[in-house]
């Protein structure tokens, strides 16, 4: 096999019985310019070498056309860790070459997005760079350039098709079973004929002249040998009748003049490789490496959408989720590092990853294990930076008045366990401060311990709250309180769950919870500490005390019967 061109990433050859086109004078005219035309039948294979040489460059290049998309999310961080492993360069490009659609709202948004992630770029939009500009709208006069080069080569032609006539052949086609591709007469129009067009006004676009036998072949770095044959593609449009370039031309355009090493994107771009590894010959560019990750699937196994729920890389930070949580989730929905270990920093990351260790299988974003992994890195917080991050959650929704101080920091390691995401913690702090009784005590789990002689135990508490006895305990804080603990059952020769779960319902007005010797001693703080807002719903010990006076223990136990059908979960906060 002869090499053609090459790269330190790239060899591009050819096989010998199907030469790459073959330049060769012919009666075929373009405006005043006689030019070439190419003899259509060629093989071309890109084979993928080790990164040994040159320098790494990636790119991800999202359309600013509304959130980042946990799918694109993932593409990003892969081309980051890629290129961070291998001492590259991470290359942002805004592709907002759909005007409609594209605004900068959007654009910042998705910048907003990825730094929040962590993933800077060492060139792009607000970042510089020597291959600028970043965004492909003040790229056009490139795209013009390299395409009125290919008009000029003759490996693109003008066509002066209208819509009804291209509908026509695609109908025509159809009825043949054919490809829908394009076999029109400009592409061997004479001279004469698109000079007249030409003069007329007719609007044209550019088509590309595409081999009408042969086949492509690449080796993508995670799916393998990929090939296509030639005859199902033929003559593509890479500039509009508007002028605007279409998106293959431009990708590729932009890929070569950017020196952009390996193209990692989302296996639905596989199809576009096709084209884009033709305009790469036309123009004489070295192609580079290509990795085609698979798509990221709802538990149906189908594509995620928004019909599955939260989609973009927004709503999970608006949902309270961590940074550190979505890159180390991201990063193993399609790849592992070969252990059972499944958390990872992204410096972590940058160290073992390694794009042959990518899945070309499809990955299913299972939102539960996000959830867990959310709070597994929650937990992981220096405590500081754990206490000041709910503080401050506490605080801006209106439980607290105060953001710090010994009272939060006590909170947040007694209810840390419980809380997920950060917005967990206003639910835990409220059920720790309300006080459910009457409805817990209707309840089909509360039966055994109102039949236990309930009345009778919450008599003896009164009687020890009343004597101070609790109060004084309470003040010697957590070891204070447990001393007591242990008197009191002595004094009801009760010990284990006979204590401990009565204790629990009367105090806390609940049967499960963090542990209650610490709820209580808190309890207590929230009262002395005054930093509960008024509407958080906070109930005293002084108030549930007054309400375990005025229960009615002969119409609890009369309406039994009635236990049964109560429903504990409504007031049972685990």
């Amino acid at each position: 096999m002869a090499t053609i061109a090459g790269t330190p990433w790239v060899r591009i050859k050819a096989f010998p019985m199907l030469n790459p086109p073959i330049l060769h004078r012919s009666n075929l005219y373009f405006g005043e310019r006689c030019i070439p035309k190419f003899r259509r039948s060629f093989s071309v294979s890109a084979s993928v070498d080790k990164v040994d040489g040159g320098e790494v460059r990636v790119r991800f290049a999202p359309s600013p056309t509304g959130n980042l998309h946990v799918g694109g999310a993932r593409t990003a961080l892969f081309n980051y860790l890629f290129a961070r492993a291998n001492g590259g360069k991470f290359v942002l490009r805004i592709e907002d070459t759909d005007l409609e659609r594209s605004t900068r709202q959007s654009e910042e948004a998705v910048l907003k997005d990825l730094s929040w992630l962590g993933l800077d770029w060492d060139e792009g939009p607000n970042a510089g760079g020597e291959y600028g500009p970043y965004r492909q709208s003040e790229r056009n006069a490139l795209y013009k350039q390299y395409a009125e080069k290919l008009l000029e080569s003759g490996q693109v032609y003008r066509c002066f098709c209208s819509n009804e006539e291209l509908e026509r052949m695609k109908e025509v086609a159809k009825l043949k079973q054919l490809p829908p591709v394009y076999m029109g007469k400009w592409a061997s129009a004479t001279n004469e004929e698109v000079r007249e067009e030409l003069e007329k006004g007719t609007p044209y676009t550019y088509r590309f002249r595409v081999p009408q036998e042969g086949s492509l072949k690449i080796n993508d770095l995670i799916r393998g040998e990929v090939s296509w044959n030639l005859d199902t593609l033929g003559d593509f449009v890479i500039m509009r009748s508007n002028g605007q370039p279409v998106y293959n031309f431009c990708v590729t355009v932009d890929d070569a003049t950017m020196a952009i090493s390996h193209v990692i994107r989302a296996e639905e771009h596989l199809p576009n490789t096709l084209r884009q590894a033709l305009i790469y010959k036309a123009l004489g560019f070295p192609m580079p490496y290509f990795a085609h990750v698979s798509l990221i699937l709802a538990p149906d196994r189908s594509k995620l959408s928004k019909r599955h729920g939260a989609t973009s890389v927004g709503q999970f930070r608006e949902m309270g989720y961590l940074p550190e949580a979505m890159v180390n989730y991201l990063a193993l929905l399609g790849w592992g590092d070969g252990t059972e270990n499944e958390f990872f920093t992204l410096e972590q990351l940058v160290e073992k990853f390694s794009i042959s260790r990518v899945n070309k299988s499809g990955a299913v974003f299972d939102s539960t294990k996000l959830r867990w992994m959310n709070g597994q890195h929650l937990r992981a917080l220096p405590s500081e930076e754990l206490t000041k991050l709910i503080g401050e959650r506490w605080k801006s929704t209106g439980i607290l008045t105060e953001s710090e101080g010994p009272f939060i920091e006590e909170s947040v390691q007694l209810l840390k366990d419980a809380i997920d995401l950060v917005t967990d913690a206003d639910k835990a702090l409220s059920n720790l401060l309300s006080y459910p009784l009457h409805t817990t005590l209707t309840s089909s789990e509360a039966k055994p311990l109102v039949e236990d002689k309930l009345s009778e135990f919450s008599a003896s508490l009164i009687a020890a709250y009343d004597s101070g006895e609790i109060l004084n305990a309470l003040e010697e804080g957590p070891s204070g309180w447990q001393k007591w603990v242990k008197n009191f059952g002595k004094s009801l020769k009760r010990k284990g769950k006979s204590l401990f779960m009565p204790l629990r319902l009367l105090l806390t007005g609940k049967i499960h919870g963090p542990d209650m010797g610490t709820s209580v001693v808190l309890l207590h703080k929230a009262r002395s500490s005054g930093v509960v807002a008024p509407q958080a719903g906070f109930v005293p010990l002084t108030d549930r005390f007054e309400i375990l006076r005025q229960i009615d223990w002969d119409a609890v136990t009369k309406d039994s019967p009635l236990l049964e059908s109560s429903a504990p979960a409504a007031a049972v906060p685990n």
